[in-house]
């Protein structure tokens, strides 16, 4: 073989070599796999080449995050150094073109950055249990986000479960009774315990707080003292709008008083009356809740929960119909942040 022939062959396997890499497919940029001890729940994708930025990628490969979302239920963006509270939010937008504001408010946040906020302020030492973000609303967000800005020193993950699993492991005739009845989510504000009714609507116009409820089908009661009790009735269970398996979607189980841990249960009990407890649940006819069906419910999340520890620069993101979540205690700083897009209204179904 001539040293000309050489050249040319050498320059073609060059030119081959190159128009493969720029073809290269999206997914091929990246590896994906899953924790040992939680199964497909959540999907873990790193990047498979070095710097490989994940907006950049995303970008280009949306039709594919949202097949393996709708799969799985949650995905874990891991290794991508995602670098702070901007890059997360353009990331959202890049996806969703916007962010969603945090309204009818149910827990203390703080406010980061445009509609970038912490997760829940809650003390270190409790733990959050397993909902499905403002399902308790007439509207709620389809996607979460979580950034993880600082892990915790020990402790503190963000567990999720299944609620495809979740409605399957209920008792059939648990779910045929919420099913037919719903369930009623009451709230009283301006007590001094819990968040007031002006933090709760952003706003301290009574007038506008009626509007939205009004609009939200809530049921308003104000009370002596500039004093707010609302009802909504919401239901329990519902289709996926894009993969038609039934989930359990609500928050009957988390905001039942009896979910409360020991301390605080009993704390609020000596407080406040039943009907004067700043929230609590009942089925949609008002009837209480069985304390062995909301046992029931609570060892459904339980059983289905997976969790992981958080790394810094980890972003989850979630189907809020198809996967709940939580929060572990925590020592040591902690700083994870959230962010929701994508509304749907239970006038849509």
């Amino acid at each position: 073989m001539g040293s000309g022939e050489a050249k040319k062959i050498t320059t073609k396997m060059l030119t081959d070599f190159k128009r493969k890499a720029v073809s290269m497919s999206g997914e091929a940029l990246v590896k994906t796999e899953y924790f040992p001890d939680t199964g497909a729940l959540p999907l873990i994708i790193r990047p498979a080449v070095k710097g490989l930025r994940l907006e950049a990628w995303a970008e280009s490969n949306r039709d594919y995050i949202e097949g393996q979302l709708l799969k799985h239920g949650a995905i874990l963006f891991r290794g991508f150094n995602v670098s702070g509270a901007v890059e997360f939010e353009s990331f959202i937008k890049m996806l969703y073109g916007g962010l969603l504001e945090y309204n009818e408010r149910s827990s203390p946040r703080s406010q980061v950055s445009g509609n970038i906020y912490t997760s829940t302020d809650y003390p270190a030492d409790q733990s959050i249990f397993l909902h499905n973000e403002n399902s308790y609303q007439q509207t709620w967000p389809m996607r979460l986000f979580f950034y993880s800005a600082i892990p915790a020193r020990e402790g503190g993950e963000t567990p999720i479960a299944d609620c495809r699993k979740i409605f399957n492991r209920i008792p059939p005739p648990v779910r045929a009774r919420f099913i037919e009845k719903q369930w009623m989510y009451m709230r009283n504000l301006g007590d001094g315990f819990g968040l007031p009714w002006q933090t709760v609507f952003q706003t301290e116009d009574k007038t506008q707080v009626e509007a939205h409820c009004r609009k939200n089908g809530i049921q308003v009661e104000w009370k002596s003292r500039n004093r707010l009790r609302t009802r909504a009735i919401r239901p329990a269970a519902s289709r996926h709008p894009k993969t038609g398996e039934m989930v359990w979607f609500n928050h009957a189980a988390f905001f039942h008083v009896t979910t409360l841990e020991p301390g605080i249960r009993d704390s609020m009990l000596a407080l406040f009356t039943e009907e004067d407890l700043p929230s609590n649940t009942y089925y949609g006819d008002g009837a209480r809740i069985e304390p062995d069906v909301l046992e029931s419910l609570r060892d459904a999340y339980r059983q289905e929960t997976r969790k992981f520890l958080w790394q810094a620069g980890d972003v989850m993101m979630i189907d809020n119909m198809l996967v709940a979540h939580g929060r572990a205690p925590f020592v040591g700083e902690r700083k994870v942040l959230v962010g929701m897009a994508q509304s749907l209204s239970w006038n849509e179904f």
